[in-house]
């Protein structure tokens, strides 16, 4: 797939700072990434131990010289990280990306405050920089701001290349991470005028090619959709040994909404409101209708923008294997999981034979991983976030066209999530809530023209189970105690038919 979706600007070299000089430096603080790396919440390879750490490029950001004077150091490193398989056989290898800071006095830029645990990597104690405390420059409000200074215009830095769309940048603001829970880390800086903050999304694990956060963000973006933060810059770097030749996407920066409120924040706050007065029987609906609608705006926006296709027969009965074989691997991964497995796979059984029995489905690029947390509520109405999709798929799954309902799926498992996690005196009000809501989406959705979710129950209901079976992996993994939502979710999946069982042909 081309890369012709993205603008091209002429750059203008920025002279490199050497950083030669810093590969002591580098080199110090890889035995410490060892051990750093895989408890980051963004660090793919959980449980696999890291057999090999190497530096693919070693850039030096301008600011102060020095290792020990001023703000620091500010080094971006890409990584190659391999790590070994259970088993023995080729090793995993990815490839991250880290701003390193070194100061001998921690995160200087904090001016005194608590050190983010996270932010620490550790202090060098041998060696020409013996003494200097690496770490995760990403919460260092002074190193960053130099990150977002080269964003104000088109340049190339070593191997990095900035890009900009011509937007009111907070040149001068200080950058403080957010403190929403991702797979990558985003940085706000609100400096200014509300028109002029902005928040960076820096994409932890990378891979050659254009990133559907940045693809689908200037598609929309062209269109004139209202419904995404606005694109402002990106930054990217080509790979160093890498078989493909387009660049990786390391950055998007986006207009900041500040007064926008977090979806998932204000569907707990309403659904709360329910333990006081369990009458409030139109609580959250009206603005579950309004996500509805906004969902579908940008499905629309999206299709007129790039290409559609139709899946026939036998890519959907392909695309509900898919969807068996990724339950097989979780009931491996949950063995709780594994006492559903036959009705679950039932409910895949029951979308391949509604492909055998002429199901077409139309497919286009969609959000990928949409849920309560990538939506915000602001002045102008609901906006979508964080078009990245499902950070486990490689990129090239990620930017394939899908259909729709995907997306409507991950919503309406998000209203169940928000029930369950509201832990309400009564499950059968947290549970009508969802129910409430769920029916409320698909409605606003279809009152769009765009094609009513809830006509087709089979189909729905095969991409809600994929989704829970991936939520099952995804908690086990990085949120044990939230794991027994998808579980519950999965057993009433299991046991609660949308249509009757079709006979086999």
């Amino acid at each position: 797939m081309s890369d012709t979706s993205r603008p091209r600007a002429v750059t203008t070299p920025v002279p490199p700072t050497p950083a030669a000089g810093y590969r002591p430096l580098v080199e110090a603080t890889l035995p410490m990434l060892r051990d750093w790396l895989p408890r980051r919440r963004w660090f793919a390879g959980k449980g696999h131990p890291i057999s090999a750490i190497t530096p693919l490029a070693v850039t030096a950001l301008p600011g102060p010289t020095g290792l020990a004077r001023g703000t620091g150091t500010l080094l971006h490193l890409l990584l190659r990280v391999e790590q070994r398989q259970p088993g023995g056989g080729a090793p995993v290898v990815d490839v991250y990306q880290l701003l390193l800071g070194a100061h001998p006095d921690g995160l200087p830029g904090l001016h005194g405050a608590a050190v983010p645990q996270d932010a620490v990597i550790g202090r060098i104690t041998s060696g020409p920089h013996d003494g200097l405390v690496t770490y995760d420059a990403a919460y260092d409000p002074a190193l960053t701001r130099r990150l977002l200074a080269l964003l104000t215009s088109p340049q190339r830095l070593g191997p990095l290349r900035f890009s900009t769309l011509g937007g009111r940048l907070p040149a001068a603001a200080p950058g403080r991470v957010s403190t929403a829970e991702q797979s990558n880390t985003s940085i706000i800086y609100d400096g200014g005028s509300p028109a002029e903050a902005a928040i960076l999304k820096l994409f932890r694990r990378v891979s050659p090619g254009l990133n559907p956060d940045l693809e689908l963000s200037l598609a929309l973006g062209r269109a004139g959709s209202s419904r995404i933060p606005a694109p402002l810059a990106w930054f990217e770097a080509e790979l160093p040994d890498s078989p493909q030749e387009a660049p990786a996407t390391l950055g998007v920066l986006t207009h900041f909404l500040r007064e926008a409120e977090d979806g998932w924040e204000l569907a707990l706050r309403q659904i709360q409101l329910l333990d006081s007065d369990p009458t409030r029987v139109g609580n959250f609906a009206a603005e579950s209708f309004l996500l509805g609608r906004a969902t579908a705006d940008v499905h629309l926006a999206l299709a007129r923008s790039m290409p559609v296709t139709v899946l026939r027969r036998a890519e959907v009965e392909a695309m509900a294997e898919t969807m068996a074989l990724r339950l097989d691997a979780a009931c491996l991964a949950v063995p709780a999981l594994g006492r559903h497995r036959d009705a679950l796979r039932r409910i895949f059984r029951d979308l391949a034979f509604a492909a055998r029995g002429g199901l077409r489905l139309r497919a286009q690029r969609v959000h990928g991983d949409l849920h309560l947390g990538q939506v915000l509520r602001s002045t102008r109405g609901w906006v979508l976030l964080d078009f990245e999709g499902e950070p486990a798929k490689t990129l090239e799954e990620r930017r394939l066209p899908q259909p729709a309902v995907r997306d409507v799926a991950g919503i309406l498992r998000s209203f169940d999530y928000a029930a369950a996690h509201a832990r309400l005196a009564d499950p059968a009000v947290a549970a009508a809530w969802a129910a409430r809501n769920r029916e409320a989406f698909c409605a606003g959705y279809a009152a769009t023209g765009a094609e009513d979710p809830t006509l087709d129950p089979v189909l729905l209901r095969a991409f809600e189970t994929d989704k829970a079976i991936y939520e099952v992996v995804y908690e086990a993994r990085h949120r044990p105690d939230w794991v027994a939502i998808p579980l519950a979710a999965c057993a009433r999946l299991a046991t609660t038919p949308a249509t009757p069982t079709p006979t086999e042909a």
